[in-house]
Protein backbone atom coordinates (compact mmCIF):
# COMPACT_ATOMS: atom_id res chain seq x y z
CA UNK A 1 0.00 0.00 0.00
CA UNK A 2 1.27 3.45 -0.89
CA UNK A 3 1.97 5.90 1.96
CA UNK A 4 2.28 9.46 0.65
CA UNK A 5 4.08 10.84 3.72
CA UNK A 6 7.19 9.24 5.17
CA UNK A 7 7.62 9.20 8.92
CA UNK A 8 10.33 11.46 10.29
CA UNK A 9 13.48 9.48 11.03
CA UNK A 10 14.68 10.49 14.51
CA UNK A 11 18.07 8.79 14.13
CA UNK A 12 19.17 11.22 11.41
CA UNK A 13 18.98 14.28 13.68
CA UNK A 14 20.91 12.92 16.66
CA UNK A 15 23.93 15.04 17.53
CA UNK A 16 23.21 17.72 14.95
CA UNK A 17 22.44 21.28 15.85
CA UNK A 18 18.88 22.40 15.25
CA UNK A 19 19.78 25.63 13.47
CA UNK A 20 20.39 27.65 16.62
CA UNK A 21 24.15 27.19 16.69
CA UNK A 22 24.16 24.80 19.66
CA UNK A 23 25.47 21.27 19.59
CA UNK A 24 23.36 18.75 21.42
CA UNK A 25 24.87 16.72 24.23
CA UNK A 26 24.85 12.93 23.72
CA UNK A 27 21.92 11.24 25.45
CA UNK A 28 24.00 9.01 27.74
CA UNK A 29 26.04 11.72 29.47
CA UNK A 30 24.41 13.55 32.34
CA UNK A 31 26.00 16.00 34.70
CA UNK A 32 26.01 15.06 38.36
CA UNK A 33 26.65 17.59 41.04
CA UNK A 34 27.62 16.86 44.60
CA UNK A 35 24.96 18.20 46.94
CA UNK A 36 26.26 20.70 49.43
CA UNK A 37 25.68 19.91 53.08
CA UNK A 38 23.03 21.89 54.94
CA UNK A 39 24.73 24.49 57.14
CA UNK A 40 21.93 24.38 59.70
CA UNK A 41 22.10 20.58 59.99
CA UNK A 42 25.86 20.76 60.52
CA UNK A 43 25.40 23.31 63.33
CA UNK A 44 22.56 21.16 64.74
CA UNK A 45 20.32 24.21 65.02
CA UNK A 46 16.69 23.41 65.80
CA UNK A 47 15.21 26.69 64.57
CA UNK A 48 16.08 29.68 62.42
CA UNK A 49 15.25 32.93 64.18
CA UNK A 50 14.37 36.08 62.24
CA UNK A 51 16.33 38.24 64.71
CA UNK A 52 19.60 36.62 63.54
CA UNK A 53 19.33 38.40 60.20
CA UNK A 54 23.12 38.78 59.92
CA UNK A 55 23.24 35.00 59.26
CA UNK A 56 20.92 35.44 56.27
CA UNK A 57 23.44 37.44 54.23
CA UNK A 58 24.69 34.22 52.59
CA UNK A 59 21.16 33.16 51.67
CA UNK A 60 19.99 36.45 50.14
CA UNK A 61 21.32 37.84 46.86
CA UNK A 62 22.43 41.43 46.43
CA UNK A 63 19.08 42.09 44.76
CA UNK A 64 17.26 40.86 47.85
CA UNK A 65 16.08 37.48 46.53
CA UNK A 66 16.14 34.29 48.58
CA UNK A 67 18.72 31.83 47.19
CA UNK A 68 17.17 28.46 46.21
CA UNK A 69 18.12 25.32 48.12
CA UNK A 70 19.82 23.67 45.14
CA UNK A 71 22.37 26.50 45.20
CA UNK A 72 22.61 27.15 48.94
CA UNK A 73 22.62 23.45 49.86
CA UNK A 74 19.98 23.69 52.56
CA UNK A 75 17.71 20.76 53.22
CA UNK A 76 14.00 21.25 52.56
CA UNK A 77 13.11 21.66 56.23
CA UNK A 78 15.70 24.36 56.90
CA UNK A 79 15.04 26.10 53.57
CA UNK A 80 11.39 26.55 54.57
CA UNK A 81 12.40 27.84 58.01
CA UNK A 82 14.93 30.19 56.43
CA UNK A 83 12.44 31.58 53.90
CA UNK A 84 9.87 32.14 56.64
CA UNK A 85 12.47 33.93 58.82
CA UNK A 86 13.64 36.12 55.92
CA UNK A 87 10.06 37.13 55.12
CA UNK A 88 9.43 37.94 58.78
CA UNK A 89 12.64 39.99 58.99
CA UNK A 90 11.57 41.94 55.90
CA UNK A 91 8.21 42.78 57.44
CA UNK A 92 9.94 43.90 60.65
CA UNK A 93 12.23 46.13 58.49
CA UNK A 94 15.40 44.27 59.48
CA UNK A 95 16.08 43.28 55.87
CA UNK A 96 15.16 45.24 52.73
CA UNK A 97 12.59 43.83 50.32
CA UNK A 98 14.52 45.05 47.26
CA UNK A 99 17.94 46.60 46.89
CA UNK A 100 18.37 49.86 45.02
Amino acid sequence: MFKPFAKHDKDKDKGKDKGKGKLLRPKGKKRFFKKRPCKFCIEKSTSVDYLDYHKFSKFVTERGKIVPSRISGNCAKHQRMLARAIRKARVMALLPFVSE
